[in-house]
């Protein structure tokens, strides 16, 4: 059952079960912000956001939920969706359920941008220019020795996602080369920024991610056609008109932007991309895209991933952690579907 919506020419149907799948993963990004607000040394309640909103609690309380915990939510949210939207978008356009970004080497190169940029300026206030820069610079370089100008498709996606396997693991090296040319506390510091994390985010950052978000819905929304179109055969896609070269390079800048955002704001946190659009799909039930599904599965294991960290006793652990504890099964799982179906 589906609903349809019309205005003027423009029209837009929603089925009954997406939208189902849509408002129960929305309950529960609530659900878990909600709770991720209470949670904490310091009892502080949900409702109190309002009163801290307007002034009428004390400053303590006001400190805590404005500048340590509801920014820190807001980040997980942004960046969670930010990186399941990157993951459905190449999954979907190579038709690989593999091919996240975090996989073919665009955060990586996001991620040696950003530590690069602390290496030289010793702060974080240039990270953002320099993950953007780094994710875009790798995706090029990526596109360059995965394009085949004997394909009209000019794209190959199997050696996209081969070449950018090698590109992660060389980035990765090289990460790890810049840690050892830093003192200890730095090292200490960009360590756990590689993993992924969290910690001390302001609300500067989250309107850096939602603020990124907004200004590219319209291009989501202009691109969800093609890039529906691209997960049939390249024959097929082709028959309904697409410039299939042009249609891939216009993904690929959008999901490496998306992913060089949530980079930026929360690092590499690993598996996040690489979950939320199998996870999505298979709630929905479909073969398409679910981008907004994705965002809102992404949304939630970023925030669960990261309420879990706040929640271990005596130590503080990167939200990377757990998010690795939460892909991996599913990575598990993914290879064993391709095995079975012989696509390995």
């Amino acid at each position: 059952m589906s609903y349809t919506f019309r205005l003027h020419r423009l029209s837009l149907q929603i089925h009954r079960r997406n939208l189902l799948v849509g408002l129960g993963l929305t309950l529960a990004v609530v659900t878990f912000a909600l709770a991720a607000l209470r949670i904490g040394s310091f009892p502080v309640a949900a409702q109190d956001l309002w009163s801290a909103l307007r002034g009428e609690i004390g400053e303590i309380p006001t400190m805590i939920l404005l500048d340590h915990r509801l920014p820190r939510i807001l980040v997980a949210i942004g960046a969670g969706a930010a990186f399941g939207l990157s993951g459905a978008i190449f999954q979907s356009m190579l038709r690989n359920p593999m091919a996240s970004p975090d996989v073919i080497g665009f955060n990586a190169g996001a991620s040696c941008g950003a530590v690069l940029a602390i290496l030289v300026f010793g702060t974080v206030r240039f990270v953002l220019p320099w993950a953007l820069a780094g994710g875009l610079l790798t995706a090029a370089l990526v596109l360059a020795l995965a394009w085949d100008g004997r394909r009209g498709t000019g794209l190959d996606p199997y050696r996209l996602i081969l070449v950018g396997i090698g590109a992660s693991l060389t980035l990765g090296a090289t990460s790890d080369l810049l840690l050892s040319m830093t003192d200890e506390q730095r090292a200490a510091d960009m360590a756990q920024w590689l993993t992924g994390t969290l910690n001390a985010r302001s609300l500067g950052n989250a309107a850096l991610i939602w603020g990124g978000l907004a200004l590219l819905m319209p291009a989501l929304a202009w691109l969800h056609f093609p890039l529906a179109r691209l997960t049939m055969d390249d024959d097929i896609a082709q028959g309904f008109g697409l410039g299939l070269a042009r249609q891939r390079l216009l993904l690929t800048a959008t999901g490496v932007l998306l992913a060089a955002l949530a980079v930026s704001v929360a690092g590499p946190l690993p598996f996040v991309a690489f979950v939320a659009g199998p996870v999505a799909r298979r709630l929905i039930g479909t073969g398409a895209p679910a981008l907004m599904a994705a965002a809102l599965v992404g949304a939630l294991v970023t925030l669960g991933a990261d309420t879990a960290a706040r929640m271990v006793p005596m130590v503080q652990l990167p939200a990377g952690v757990f998010t690795a504890v939460i892909g991996a099964p599913v990575l598990m799982w993914l290879l064993v579907a391709q095995f079975r179906k012989g696509a390995l």
